[in-house]
């Protein structure tokens, strides 16, 4: 990480994983391409709530992340949110598969011992197993709400719950907001510290077709961005993922990516 010894940074965190992805490979990629767009001079740095991100002294990288067998990688993740937590700063994490959640947030429970996850997504991730793999990115948030990692689980935008995910809502507890049941404007109550995960495939494809998995009826952008500028709780951490540049137009979901990017992060840094 970058030598300061300040705290309650944001730290920027790029996750090149997507062995656990079970139907295409690709989110490993999407890292470098999203921080090509973030540099770009197509877009400013300027967030829709007036907090300009460009220079900010508290922004900064984590060192880029290593490892030699898949079977590593989750430790090496855990261990550099480990080392933001500890410094008292608050993770936002571009690329990989789903599965990567699991071993954020089992880091950051470590630091912070009651707060509720806001999730996005199409999917509910939370089957047992999936394809034989329990560490599947079809299962990470059933291992969080196994491991009592979070307190409350919210998810939004959720349109592919089938019984057994249905099974699995009822037995953790799960605050479900399908897309059928979704309204504009629509808000969240959120008790207490939140972190947020945000699949990009939770929206629709035609606002995002870099995607693994094409679901249409989903978020547009502007919902998702209502939620999170309405939320009035610490934001504790952030990871955008799903991103699949090989299925990508033009980078317009590098572009989709990189405003989510700006709006958590503006929120995070005047909290």
């Amino acid at each position: 990480m970058q030598n300061n010894s300040e705290s309650n940074k944001v730290v920027l965190l790029d996750v090149p994983f997507d062995e656990y992805s079970s139907h295409l490979k690709g989110p490993a990629k999407a890292p470098p391409i999203i921080r090509e767009v973030m540099a770009s001079d197509a877009s400013n740095t300027s967030t829709e709530l007036g907090l300009e991100l460009g220079g900010h002294s508290h922004i900064s990288s984590y060192q880029k992340l290593s490892w030699v067998n898949s079977i590593d990688a989750f430790e090496v993740i855990e261990n550099a949110i480990d080392d933001i937590g500890k410094s008292g700063n608050k993770p936002l994490t571009f690329g990989g598969d789903h599965s990567i959640t699991y071993p954020i947030i089992k880091s950051l429970a470590k630091h912070i011992p009651e707060f509720t996850i806001l999730h996005f997504d199409a999917h509910p991730d939370l089957y047992n197993i999936l394809d034989g793999n329990r560490l599947s990115h079809a299962c990470p948030f059933a291992r969080i709400m196994e491991d009592k990692l979070v307190k409350h689980l919210i998810q939004i935008g959720i349109r592919t719950l089938n019984q057994h995910q249905r099974e699995q809502v009822e037995r953790f507890g799960v605050e479900v907001h399908e897309m059928k049941d979704w309204g504009q404007g629509r808000q969240i109550e959120i008790d207490g510290p939140v972190y947020i995960s945000i699949d990009i495939d939770a929206l629709d494809p035609a606002f995002a077709p870099g995607v693994s998995h094409h679901e249409p009826g989903g978020l547009s952008l502007r919902q998702i961005l209502d939620v999170i500028h309405a939320i009035r709780v610490p934001i504790i951490g952030a990871d955008i993922v799903e991103y699949n540049p090989r299925r990508d137009i033009n980078l317009m979901t590098a572009q989709v990516v990189n405003k989510l990017y700006k709006e958590i992060c503006g929120k995070m840094l005047m909290q």
